[in-house]
């Protein structure tokens, strides 16, 4: 995910959620969030399983 502070909502129809980049013939979706190419598809699965495992992790704490 981008972590830009200049980043607004208003704007997030037009690139990918992951890297920033412009869209091609095909869009890819995951969790409803438009992506780029299969790559993002991929880190963005990858991020949120991070995200998953660091989160049971903490309620286990």
């Amino acid at each position: 995910m981008r972590n830009d502070d200049h980043a607004s909502y208003d704007g997030s129809g037009r690139c990918c959620a992951v890297c920033g980049g412009r869209f091609g013939l095909i869009r890819y979706y995951c969790w409803r969030t438009a992506l780029c190419s299969r790559k993002c598809v991929d880190r963005f699965k990858a991020r949120r399983e991070a995200d998953h495992k660091w989160l049971r992790w903490l309620r286990t704490a």
